[in-house]
């Protein structure tokens, strides 16, 4: 485990099964490190009751901050412009009470009280929301899965460079091999989204000596053996994330390395955050909790931008739909 504190803010509200799943999360995450801090937002009977179940020296390391307002998961992302659970988490981070932030409340809420709270990056109009999955070949990291559902070519080279940036920056992956997401390898092929990106891709300049291999297929996400980093529109990688969650519960469970991500970063604001899935376990949450303490212990969001800022593709925020 890194060294290094990390105060993480908790939306204990967010989720499909909250708050007790994000409770016994959150239990595990504070347990298992000791050099974590917790800012536990919501009602304050339920930090209480998360609080009163660790030692005396574990409480030390948590605080609280009533908020009783949660955006559901059925409303719509705008909501989260009002006073509720995963507006406070961002308050504490852009106020400095609390370096990340882990929810698993709607994404859009999220991503929307993110954005307006914290603010993008220079250049960036649509975040992107990064997963690592575990591939034969070693991690794939793949972008976007939720943040950008209908993105044009300048978003997508954009998260090209996000995607590179971040697999070396957060995982250590050496001169990554970036790919786009398409039905087939062959120049020409997908649809017209596609067709328009792979020059766009082609073409932009990559941080830590990635390179672009060209267009790649769904089952190059599971091998890892053509492409250390996969990028695709936000709506296709969250059905490819959940259909690959979906495979492994058929086949009895995930692999010994690891199954699919049910937490992942945004990035493209000024800030750590990490969504967690909906339906997150405790187990997942826990997990969240920790990836968010490691990005902010490497520096990772700092660098990433960093990196950006250095290797500017054309800003994204003149860029249209792409029609059928």
């Amino acid at each position: 485990m890194e060294p290094g504190t990390a105060r993480i803010a908790v939306d204990l509200l967010g989720g499909d099964n909250a708050p007790a799943v994000v409770v016994d999360g959150a239990l595990r995450a504070v347990r298992a490190d000791p050099d974590l801090h917790l800012l536990l937002v919501g009602p304050t009977e339920v930090a209480d009751g998360l609080i009163g179940a660790l030692a005396p020296e574990q409480r030390a390391r948590v605080t609280v901050r009533p908020v009783r307002t949660v955006v559901g998961m059925a409303d719509h992302p705008t909501a989260a412009r009002a006073e509720s659970t995963v507006r406070a988490a961002v308050t504490a981070v852009r106020d400095g009470l609390a370096d990340a932030l882990v929810s698993a409340g709607s994404t859009g809420a999220t991503v929307t009280a993110a954005a307006l709270g914290l603010g993008r990056w220079t250049g960036v109009r649509r975040p992107a929301l990064v997963a690592t999955l575990p591939a034969v070949a070693g991690p794939v990291v793949l972008l976007d899965v939720g943040g950008t559902l209908e993105p044009g070519p300048a978003t997508l080279a954009r998260h090209a460079v996000l995607g590179a940036a971040y697999a070396a920056v957060a995982h250590a992956v050496v001169a990554p091999r970036v790919g786009l997401l398409s039905v087939g390898t062959e120049t020409g092929k997908g649809d017209r989204l596609r067709r328009s990106a792979d020059p766009a891709l082609a073409a932009v300049p990559l941080p830590c000596n990635a390179r672009y291999v060209g267009m790649v297929e769904g089952y190059d996400v599971s091998l890892g053996t053509r492409v250390d980093v996969v990028v695709t529109d936000g709506f296709t990688g969250n059905v490819l994330l959940k259909a690959i969650e979906g495979a492994y519960a058929m086949a009895g469970g995930p692999p010994a390395s690891g199954g699919a991500p049910r937490a992942a970063a945004l990035l493209g604001v000024a800030g750590t955050v990490v969504v967690c899935h909906g339906a997150a376990q405790p187990d997942d949450v826990a997990s969240g909790i920790a990836l968010a303490a490691h990005l902010w212990r490497r520096g990772a969001t700092d660098t990433v931008s960093t990196l950006l800022d250095a290797h500017d593709p054309a800003p994204d925020r003149n860029d249209t739909e792409v029609a059928p």
